[in-house]
């Protein structure tokens, strides 16, 4: 879709993150504690894989070749209560939606929640964060994906003493399982952690760092956003992938921090040209999902057709 634009390599994927608006279906429907039995997870799981592997099949024939996967694909997974053999029973259904993946060259992430908080200063938490971890991880590994597939998280809370909060995460992250660590990522926030902090981090634990334009806007740390594109890409290896970038803009008159419910297009235009040469995947965090992706591959072909001599 992007082979015509003179600073985009034809290896720019983009996507959206986790539902699809256009289609029946959605891939996150969960359960309550209370109403955790093996037979109603068995049911929701295969639900909700039926629908991602329709969203991706749509994807795909859409030129969308970069999505996020719900954290909610297996209700409960990563709480102690549920000891039921998801893994098992559902290992070959992954393992067709992984193929799927590879096959169409697409690439996948996953983004943990807001209580994903591996710097707390409170085991429990801390724990609770490992175990979820453990779980987006095994959710690739069965999908049968390298090392580009990423889990992306944030630094967490400063609980008061924002150097000791990093701190902890930096000695959180390095007693991670390796099979972790290799697919971990952090991501700048509005409001705590900005991209220094991030490339501090990085620089101790070997982290790779997602940019997020709009939290980059919202919390700068004095870069441009040539200059912030080029300090994340550095922390990327080559096994890592292209590096991710997360994209969206202001809600107009929201509040700071707000996403915008769709694609502001001359932002975009201004991204775009800001942005070039560097190659990355680009997440497109709006809220109305595809329906702005749709847009944004608009704008790029209208962009290579104005290049085109």
């Amino acid at each position: 879709m992007t082979a015509g634009l003179p600073w985009f390599p034809i290896t720019l994927r983009i996507g959206y993150p986790c539902i699809n608006l256009s289609l029946d279906c959605r891939p996150s429907r969960t359960l309550r504690l209370a109403n955790l039995t093996w037979e109603r997870l068995r049911e929701t799981v295969a639900g909700n894989l039926a629908c991602l592997e329709r969203i991706l099949r749509w994807n795909v024939q859409q030129g969308f070749l970069f999505f996020r996967i719900t954290s909610d694909l297996v209700p409960l997974a990563s709480h102690p209560a549920n000891r039921f053999p998801w893994e098992e029973e559902f290992a070959p259904y992954l393992a067709r939606i992984g193929a799927f993946i590879r096959a169409a060259e697409m690439r996948v992430s996953m983004h943990p929640g807001q209580y994903t908080l591996l710097n707390s200063p409170r085991p429990e938490v801390v724990a609770a964060a490992r175990r979820d971890l453990v779980y987006h991880t095994r959710v690739l590994d069965l999908l049968g994906l390298d090392r580009t597939a990423k889990i992306q998280i944030h630094i967490g809370g400063a609980y008061g003493d924002k150097l000791a909060a990093r701190a902890r995460f930096i000695r959180e992250v390095e007693n991670l399982d390796p099979a972790i660590r290799a697919r971990l990522v952090i991501e700048n926030d509005e409001h705590l952690f900005n991209l220094d902090d991030c490339l501090a981090v990085s620089q101790e634990t070997g982290l790779p760092v997602v940019l997020d334009v709009f939290h980059h806007e919202v919390y700068p740390d004095g870069r441009t956003l040539p200059e912030a594109l080029a300090a994340a890409a550095a922390t990327w290896k080559p096994e890592d992938g292209p590096p991710m970038v997360d994209y969206s803009s202001p809600l107009p008159g929201g509040r700071p921090g707000s996403h915008a419910r769709t694609l502001d297009e001359a932002h975009f235009r201004r991204f775009l040209a800001e942005s070039r040469p560097h190659d990355f995947d680009l997440m497109l965090e709006v809220k109305d999902k595809e329906r702005s992706a749709l847009r944004a591959l608009e704008i790029l072909t209208e962009i290579a057709m104005e290049k085109v001599p």
